[in-house]
């Protein structure tokens, strides 16, 4: 199958493996964290790690995006689904059991009487407000700038139906600003053992190579941008000991199959 199994080839993740054996500096360590989820789910699914020199480390980033909302943020929800039975709260299912203040979650406030609706997509949410005009349907959104058009569609389609019903609790985060605050607030700790970034590969056909730039040059770190697939990670992999053996530091798209300079423009737009 094209662009999936030539990126699953054994002997060319073995070729890459060697290649990466071969280039690094006996004598010194290299950290690199994956900022994706799904990149650290296929390096424990592919047995990646098992492949690199042990003076590699892959410290695992932030790339879930339930992991990084504020707890704050899920207390809104929480109240939001309770304290109102006017409203109905549409969420993803993967936001249902994760804990805010107390150990609350909002199954528990569905099971309290809360008006809790797990969705799979924001159109999902907008027939909910299209059936129930009585009520007030709000969309718990979250997620990185890959979920995020979605969300600005659903507010469009809603504005052309009419809709005065339905409602965003937008909690959309942004990728390069998240690099910025491991890099702050690691200074000293993780920001500083950093080597470089494997950038994710779904957020980068949003926001194309080049929204990476401006983090490149602030932090002198080399970001990669990668596929899914055990031999694209590989490859980033490479890429990125080469770079930190140069003493260079800039953006490089390894996934250029998917990902343009500039991104997807009529998604940024929206």
């Amino acid at each position: 199958m094209k662009y999936v199994d030539e990126f699953r080839d054994p002997e060319g993740a073995k070729a890459l493996a060697a290649k990466i054996k071969q280039e690094v500096h006996p004598a010194r360590s290299y950290s690199f964290m994956e900022f994706c989820g799904g990149h650290t789910h296929a390096l424990c699914r592919f047995g990646l790690e098992d492949l690199l020199p042990p003076n590699i480390k892959m410290i695992h980033g932030p790339g879930c995006p339930v992991c990084v909302l504020p707890i704050g943020r899920l207390d809104m929800a929480i109240s939001l689904a309770q304290g109102n039975p006017k409203v109905i709260l549409a969420t993803y299912g993967d936001m249902m059991r994760v804990p805010g203040s107390g150990g609350k979650t909002l199954l528990s406030a569905k099971a309290a009487g809360g008006d809790v609706r797990m969705v799979y997509s924001t159109a999902q949410a907008l027939e909910l407000a299209k059936k129930n005009p009585d009520r007030e349907v709000v969309f718990f959104a979250i997620g990185f700038e890959t979920t995020t058009p979605p969300t600005a569609a659903a507010l469009h389609s809603a504005k052309k139906a009419g809709l005065t019903n339905f409602t965003v609790f937008c909690n959309h985060v942004l990728t390069p600003a998240a690099i910025d605050a491991i890099m702050t607030t690691g200074s000293g700790e993780t920001g500083a053992r950093l080597d470089g970034f494997v950038g994710p590969g779904n957020v980068s056909t949003i926001i194309g190579a080049e929204a990476y730039q401006g983090a490149a040059d602030t932090w002198k770190k080399p970001i990669v941008i990668s596929g899914f697939e055990p031999n694209d990670l590989l490859q980033a992999i490479l890429l990125l000991v080469r770079q930190v053996n140069a003493g260079q530091a800039f953006v490089e798209n390894a996934f250029a199959r998917a990902v343009r300079a500039g991104g997807n423009k009529a998604e940024q737009a929206l």
